[in-house]
């Protein structure tokens, strides 16, 4: 009988190549997800609804990892660059899930706030 090899200990290159099908996987769901959007024409405010606020906040987390890892990536040139590639396509993923999630029906979406900047007072 052969060993399930995925039930084996992960060695550095079999770890490499899981979260690189992982930052594969996920940029997939992304260029799903952005089909159902419209496209950005503005930068967009956090919330609009629950679900979205914690997927937003989530992905606050996920770029607070991503630059560590960045700092830990010129500290220790072999960690593996899979490992950034999926911590930036994380954030990424989560932003435009909290994007799908304020379109979703009530009780649960809610509206996407475009930023608009201050206009200066007038003199």
């Amino acid at each position: 009988m052969t060993p399930d090899p995925s039930l084996s200990p992960p060695t550095p290159l079999t770890a490499a190549l899981r979260v690189g099908r992982a930052a594969a996987e996920l940029e997939g769901w992304i260029d799903a997800h952005e089909l159902t959007l419209p496209p950005l024409r503005t930068f967009v405010l956090p919330g609009g609804c629950l679900c979205a606020a914690q997927l937003h906040i989530a992905r606050t987390v996920a770029r607070e990892t991503e630059r560590t890892l960045v700092r830990l990536a010129e500290q220790q040139p072999e960690l593996e660059p899979s490992v950034l590639r999926y911590a930036n396509r994380l954030s990424d993923y989560l932003f435009v899930a909290a994007r799908v999630a304020v379109r979703m029906p009530p009780p649960w979406g809610g509206e996407e706030r475009a930023y608009r900047p201050c206009q200066p007072a007038e003199p």
